[in-house]
């Protein structure tokens, strides 16, 4: 069985804040020794990791519903049809929209993808960010120009072998040797990623979860005193600036 899927390589489809290219010379000779195995990723944000590896199975699930929502529409071949413009006008016209979407029941349907596309390259630093009542509200991000996708019907292709869910970490089913790369809200004041945030309690369940899984775990954090301490505890090995926690 290949390590990697024969697929054409595709790239990120979104701009993602704190996107994890930079961690792939780390992540693949690690992945390399278990070859043929499924990867899981409990929270794959901008898929960096799972583009980058190629897997031909994945499990890849996220808190974040719209990003969910937008990778399956992905995969069952998607082209988009709204007006995208880098305008400050149309941007918070869009904005309102997908906000009305998520108020009335209609946060999975094509237009609410395409629209969480245009926000994503169109706000500020790719970030996506939810009050507390649920409404996306990060600002224009003043770009001086955008280069957007409207045909991404390849990667139909390359997410085949794939499964997308938007479940809550301790939800994420395991199998005993899925290969796991878990790449969770830093210990940094900013997490509100989705709605609720990530806690310092999320960051002790999710360590829990993993350190009971009988296959390979990577963990990778924010390496402030707290982390460490607290990923010491559930034995894993810790290593610093290398760029991974290695279970």
């Amino acid at each position: 069985m290949p390590t990697t899927s024969t697929l054409e390589a595709v790239s990120p489809p979104l701009k993602w804040a704190g996107g994890k290219h930079w961690q792939l010379p780390h992540i693949r000779p690690l992945w390399e020794q278990h070859w043929g195995k499924r990867l899981v990723e409990p929270f794959c944000g901008g898929l960096a990791i799972a583009l980058g590896l190629r897997p031909v199975r994945a499990l890849l699930n996220d808190a974040n519903p719209h990003l969910i929502n937008f990778y399956k529409q992905l995969k069952r071949g998607f082209t988009i049809e709204i007006e995208m413009v880098n305008d400050e006008d149309r941007y918070y016209a869009a904005r309102d929209r997908f906000n009305a979407l998520l108020s009335t029941g209609q946060q999975n349907t094509s237009e609410a993808s395409q629209l969480f596309y245009y926000l994503n390259r169109t706000g500020y630093n790719g970030l996506c960010r939810f009050n507390s009542k649920g409404e996306f509200n990060v600002p224009f991000g003043r770009y001086k120009t955008i280069g957007y996708t409207r045909d991404f019907t390849k990667y139909r292709a390359a997410f085949k072998g794939w499964t997308f869910q938007a479940l809550d970490v301790e939800s994420v089913p395991l199998d005993a040797h899925d290969f796991v790369y878990a790449d969770p809200p830093y210990d940094v004041e900013f997490t509100d990623y989705s709605q609720g945030g990530f806690s310092w309690d999320d960051q002790v369940r999710t360590a829990r979860y993993l350190a009971q899984h009988a296959g390979p775990v990577i963990l990778v954090n924010q390496a402030t005193p707290r982390i460490k301490e607290l990923y010491s505890e559930f034995c894993f090995e810790v290593r610093t600036a290398s760029g991974a926690e290695a279970h």
